[in-house]
């Protein structure tokens, strides 16, 4: 399989140029109606000029830069742990079912597809492997390994397992999943740390990009920023939600457009739904407020072909909200916002002895 020319490492030292990031996202003129969100940005419009980058008449999925890469991605995301999910509790769906979403995603034009070594004990990559039999040079394919806390020997061998069932000799991204404990930026970057697996597996050509996930304190993603290592993208929660408690999108979000490292949004429902299933919000609320933001992406929890053609339909014709829409959606949300009652994944205490298990 041919693999795509080697980038060359970015210099930290490089201007970003927070206008042309946001012209490129079709989102220019939607940054004075986030306000502080966006103030990296230089707001300087106060409505929508023009339309954004994609024509909302070909029916086509919008798609965005990934930061300073020179990819473009699709701006919804397969999620890997939902797609192969028969329900909440982790159980799985016939493999056929599974494919099946991930074919007519494709055929739609979805064409980020996310993943992790540890999803369903391993098999969202191996059933995710066999959708992609055929259609590997269509989609950008993102897994990530499950160190926490572990080093480089690891995160390599977690590599190989990876790419042998998702049957592919390259990804196109390869991220630490869940850095959510307090230590684990140290231990990511300690001699021997995961980092180094990174970093090796970039050189030697096997995968692309690189990044790090995490949900738990945008204080934690800032440590890791804080090392000032060329990180190509960046995976946290974003909703409407997470701006009055402990907010990715107010701490994170605006270090991440400065750096021109790709945010890739999650979370947008919360993890488990709660504010659909409850009348909070919408579902296209839910997305069109995380599509307003600077994101490359979101990564969607698409556990059926109903959600995938919900999503494919809201992305479709998706316009930016106005500052008119984000305010009444946050007035209404404000009673829900502010204790993490629907962010479990925030509130929660994280595994952080997991690594000696």
């Amino acid at each position: 399989m041919n693999k795509p020319g080697r980038r060359k490492r970015f210099d930290l030292s490089t201007p970003v140029d927070r206008r042309e990031v946001l012209k490129g996202m079709g989102l220019l003129g939607s940054a004075l109606a986030l306000g502080e969100t966006l103030s990296l940005a230089e707001a300087i419009s106060p409505a929508h000029e023009g339309s954004p980058t994609w024509n909302v008449d070909t029916g086509g999925i919008p798609r965005r830069p990934l930061g300073r890469t020179g990819v473009e991605v699709s701006v919804l995301a397969l999620g890997g742990f939902h797609f192969l999910s028969a329900d909440s509790h982790g159980a799985e769906k016939p493999e056929r079912d599974a494919i099946r979403i991930v074919h007519e995603a494709i055929d739609a034009g979805l064409t980020f597809m996310d993943n992790a070594w540890d999803y369903h004990d391993g098999r969202s990559e191996e059933v995710m492997g066999k959708a992609l039999e055929g259609r590997r040079q269509k989609v950008f394919l993102m897994t990530k390994m499950c160190t926490h806390g572990q080093g480089k020997k690891v995160g390599m061998q977690q590599l190989e397992e990876s790419l042998r069932r998702l049957r592919t000799d390259y990804l196109d991204l390869w991220q630490i999943h869940e850095v959510v404990c307090d230590d684990e930026p140290d231990l990511a970057f300690a001699p021997g740390g995961a980092i180094e697996a990174l970093a090796e597996a970039k050189q030697q050509g096997k995968v692309r990009f690189i990044g790090f996930t995490g949900h738990k304190d945008p204080a934690i993603h800032l440590k890791m920023l804080r090392h000032d290592f060329p990180f190509d993208t960046c995976q946290m929660p974003l909703s409407v939600f997470d701006r009055s408690f402990r907010s990715f999108q107010r701490e994170v979000l605006p270090e991440l457009n400065r750096r021109g490292i790709a945010a890739l949004a999650m979370k947008t429902l919360c993890g488990n739904g709660k504010p659909i299933t409850q009348r909070v919000i919408t579902a296209e609320e839910a997305l069109r407020y995380a599509l307003t933001l600077p994101v490359a992406t979101v990564v969607s929890g698409i556990d059926s072909l109903e959600v995938l053609h919900q999503n494919l339909n809201i992305a479709r014709r998706l316009v930016p909200m106005t500052a008119q829409e984000i305010d009444a959606l946050r007035n209404r949300v404000a009673a829900y916002a502010t204790d993490g009652r629907f962010e479990y994944f925030k509130t929660g205490k994280p595994s952080c002895d997991r690594r000696n298990a």
